[in-house]
């Protein structure tokens, strides 16, 4: 990954505007900052959150609070807790994400 042409800045999350994203069960709340190609979240998910999509959308995912449960398309788990991460290539891994007990995750795609 090459980064260029952004400026330094800093973010403060407690004023970056808040999306609600509905999944098959629960939903999501997004942050997100784009700059130039990259996009930079801070996503909520509530309690019994299960994702309406299988994502081929390469991400790195660090989970700040709760547990996040990723399934791959072949049947693979991973149970990310806070401090734990992941990262996986466009189009590389179809995956979908759940929580039972919630998470809030920062992730760069």
């Amino acid at each position: 990954m090459q980064i260029s042409d952004i400026p330094f800045g800093t973010t403060d999350w407690d004023d970056v505007p808040k999306t609600d994203h509905t999944g098959e069960t629960g939903s999501a709340t997004w942050q997100t900052r784009q700059f130039g190609p990259l996009r930079v979240r801070m996503v909520t998910y509530t309690p019994g959150y299960l994702a309406d999509h299988w994502c081929v959308k390469g991400h790195i995912l660090l989970c700040l609070e709760g547990e996040l449960e990723t399934e791959l398309a072949d049947g693979r788990r991973f149970t990310l807790k806070p401090g734990m991460s992941y990262q996986v290539a466009d189009n590389a891994e179809p995956h979908r994400s759940s929580t039972t007990t919630g998470a809030r995750l920062f992730i760069v795609d």
